[in-house]
């Protein structure tokens, strides 16, 4: 079995943006993503008070504040590894 080389391995960052997303642009991004992310964007879009340029801290103090389903906070964590992976 043939290993692949060092520069298959690498990333293409020239599309990437300069600056990261932050956390709640890119939650309200995932509307139409299925499971408990595309949940959590639905009601993040919905929601006058979400914090859109916040972090994943901040949506979950939101999500405390509008006394939201527990499911809720289990999504946060998700979409932030999944964020935290771009």
């Amino acid at each position: 079995m043939k290993l692949p080389s060092r520069d298959d391995l690498r990333i293409d960052v020239r599309d990437a943006p300069e600056k990261p997303v932050p956390f709640g642009q890119w939650v309200l991004q995932q509307v139409e993503r299925g499971g408990s992310i595309g949940q959590l964007a639905t009601i993040a879009k919905s929601d006058r008070g979400f914090p859109k340029d916040g972090n994943a801290d901040a949506v979950r103090k939101r999500l405390g504040d509008t006394g939201a389903d527990p499911e809720m906070f289990d999504a946060v964590d998700d979409a932030e590894m999944d964020w935290a992976a771009l």
